[in-house]
Formats: structure tokens, C-alpha cells, sequence
């Protein structure tokens, strides 16, 4: 939940400042969509049932590392995004977002791929 409501505030805060500049409007439009996307994909990830059954185990882990690899292609997408002048100063932390977020995601999949390894997570 804190990390929606944190990716909110920074797509609200990068929005606020945009104007009718061609180019902040096309950063508005790849901010929008990241954004979207990135809260889709936290929507599917919050709606993955489990119950005890071995095959809702195996189903639901792969659909898990499904929408984080997903979710690592959205923040490489927002890590190549060409952020306005004004905005620069954001740039550093939407690379570094894109490379925690590519750890991530492999981390888990060393995890939970061949079954649960708890001393990996």
C-alpha cells in the first residue's frame, strides 16, 4: 500500500509542473501510462488467490513472477523516459528504479522457481 500511495505522490508531483509544451506533454503521456500500467499490474499481483492445493501453489507463484517481470519491463520503460529540463533532477532516481525493480524481479525468480527456496528470499 505504501508503495502505491508513493508512486502516486511522484506521478502527481511530476504531472503538477507539466504545461503545453509538446515535450512535457509527451512526458505527461509516458508518465500516465507508466503509471497506469504499474498499478494494473499491482492490481493482478493483489488479486492472486492461493489455497493449499500444490497446483494453485504452482499456478499462482508463476503468475507472480509473471507481473514482475512485467513490472520490470514497465521500469525499464520509465528509466529510458527522456524526463523534461525541469525535471532532471528525477532522472538518476527513474534509472535506479529500473535497476532495483530488475533485482527484483530476478531475485524472485530465484526464489520461487524449481519450488520456495526461503533461505533465498
Amino acid at each position: 500500500m505504501k508503495r502505491k500511495l508513493l508512486l502516486a505522490a511522484v506521478c502527481l508531483l511530476l504531472l503538477s509542473g507539466c504545461g503545453e509544451n509538446p515535450i512535457n506533454a509527451k512526458f505527461d503521456s509516458e508518465i500516465n501510462a507508466f503509471c497506469e500500467s504499474v498499478s494494473a499490474i499491482g492490481e493482478k499481483i493483489d488479486a492472486i488467490q492461493v489455497d493449499a492445493e500444490e497446483n494453485s501453489i504452482r499456478y499462482a507463484t508463476s503468475d507472480l513472477l509473471s507481473y514482475l517481470d512485467e513490472l520490470e519491463v514497465e521500469f525499464m520503460k520509465f528509466s529510458n523516459i527522456d524526463f523534461p529540463e525541469e525535471f532532471d533532477y528525477l532522472e538518476d532516481m527513474a534509472d535506479e528504479a529500473g535497476r532495483y525493480m530488475t533485482e527484483a524481479a530476478a531475485s524472485y525468480h530465484k526464489a520461487y522457481e524449481d519450488g520456495y527456496h526461503q533461505e533465498i528470499e
